[in-house]
């Protein structure tokens, strides 16, 4: 615990909503919920005024549907969000060389490192200043949480939302945190916290009333322990530069079950294709081969196959990933697959005798595992079929709600929605006033996909997600 409130959480606002409002002038003000459109899709974003009416990030898009039927609900566009996530942590890198991020939206920051402050009034004006840069760089705001540990920061900037900053004085954490639900602790989930409710612990005054050796019985004693000193507000956990990632991932579900066996490996051929590209721009190589399958009952099997050396070779991963699903039963139906690497290195060891054993069976053999389920992309992301779509479907999948287009008359827009071989575009750019709606034929020679335009002028695009 630190004598002054120089570790800096950063959490955007409603990053991606605030994203796409800030994109589309006809949006701001107004609900919008980005996530998976499809039947099985759930909610990664909703701006604050879709939050009045109770949506919430990772709910089900058919409840938000029906809690809030006149938002605008759109697919994500993770490109677009990543250009910009990048022109934030670099604000963040020219403050500390300790960032650690979170998430797109997230990062902590130790100010101390930085040598930018060492007591409350350095950390606040520095915390002043990064909105500032925010705001000015990308055009969106961010909550800035300053205190002398990471979880007290945390619960700043979860109090400074929207667009503010607040700093929490070292020496008054009892104070704060005593009547706070135990939930707001790190590390206490629904389960754990159902469990200390049943004891009749529901604060966090009454955690530390129940004293460590209690809750060492109730939780463990790693568990127990932590979560005293967390109630004391002692957390002394340091900011952390750079994570090493452990596995590369991609995992698509469905809106309807697959029962088709060719149809299925097709997908886990995209899915290996689709994985390697991640693997290869993350700059890594890996051992691990890994493949999930959920099926129609929501059970999850895992298999993975090890290599004798790392790879980035997709034809590897895909016969690999191919091999493992020859392992899995599809019998009535598939929802979710998912295809991975693990045993990263910085590496490539082309192991040319290993691939000839393993095509003659000879190789180090497919095993079940017992590991758990994969990474997931980016909530929400829908999936794309690899057999030959309809003309509906082709139309459909290319214009998605919310994706950015060009119409060689009337210029940059983005699509409101298709169907029935039309599709309905909103002619506005960031800097405009709000546009006017035209529909068109989905096959308009005119009318074509388009990168995503800058925020603020001189500011990041991304390509298309």
């Amino acid at each position: 615990m630190r004598a002054a409130p120089t570790i800096l959480h950063l959490d955007m606002d409603a990053f991606f909503a605030a994203a796409e409002q800030a994109s589309k002038p006809s949006l701001r003000g107004k609900p919008v919920v980005v996530g998976g459109l499809g039947p099985r899709g759930v909610v990664a974003t909703a701006s604050y005024e879709a939050r009045r009416f109770g949506v919430h990030s990772a709910m089900p898009m058919g409840q938000a549907r029906r809690l809030a039927p006149n938002a605008a609900y759109l697919v994500p566009r993770f490109a677009f969000y990543r250009a910009i996530s990048g022109q934030v942590m670099e604000l963040l890198g020219r403050l500390s060389p300790l960032v650690e991020p979170l998430s797109l939206d997230e990062a902590f920051v130790d100010l101390e490192a930085g040598g930018l402050a060492g007591d409350g009034a350095g950390a606040r004006a520095v915390g002043e200043r990064l909105r500032r840069d925010i705001l000015a760089t990308t055009g969106l705001t961010g909550s800035v949480g300053l205190a002398g540990s990471k979880m007290l920061a945390k619960i700043a900037s979860e109090e400074a939302k929207p667009d503010g900053l607040v700093l929490i004085e070292p020496g008054t954490e009892r104070e704060l945190l005593g009547p706070r639900s135990v939930r707001i602790i790190p590390g206490v989930g629904p389960a754990t916290g159902e469990h200390l409710r049943r004891a009749g612990i529901t604060t966090v005054a009454e955690v530390v009333e129940a004293g460590e050796d209690e809750l060492v019985r109730l939780l463990g004693r790693s568990h127990g322990a932590g979560l005293y000193r967390m109630a004391l507000g002692h957390d002394d956990r340091p900011v952390v530069a750079e994570r090493d990632a452990k596995s590369v991932s991609v995992e698509d579900t469905f809106d309807v079950d697959l029962h088709d066996r060719l149809r299925i490996r097709l997908e886990v051929e995209r899915l290996a294709e689709r994985c390697v590209a991640r693997l290869r721009g993350s700059g890594h190589s890996g051992r691990t081969i890994v493949l999930k399958v959920r099926r129609y009952d929501f059970s999850t099997l895992t298999r993975s196959e090890t290599l004798r050396g790392p790879t980035d070779d997709p034809v590897v991963v895909r016969e690999a990933a191919g091999r493992l699903l020859d392992l899995v039963d599809t019998t009535g139906g598939v929802r979710l697959l998912g295809v991975g690497v693990s045993g990263l290195a910085d590496y490539t060891q082309e192991d040319l005798f290993a691939q000839a054993e393993a095509e003659a069976g000879a190789g180090a053999g497919p095993a079940e595992t017992p590991a758990p389920d994969l990474p997931a992309e980016p909530a929400g992301e829908a999936p794309v079929p690899s057999v030959p779509p309809t003309a509906t479907e082709t139309a459909e999948r290319r214009w998605s709600p919310g994706h950015d287009v060009r119409h060689a008359v009337h210029g940059a827009g983005w699509v409101q929605g298709s169907g029935l071989g039309r599709v309905t575009v909103r002619f506005e750019e960031p800097g405009s006033a709000p546009g006017r709606v035209r529909t068109f034929a989905v096959d308009d020679p005119d009318l074509t996909p388009s990168d995503p335009l800058p925020l603020v002028p001189g500011g990041a695009t991304g390509a298309v997600a």
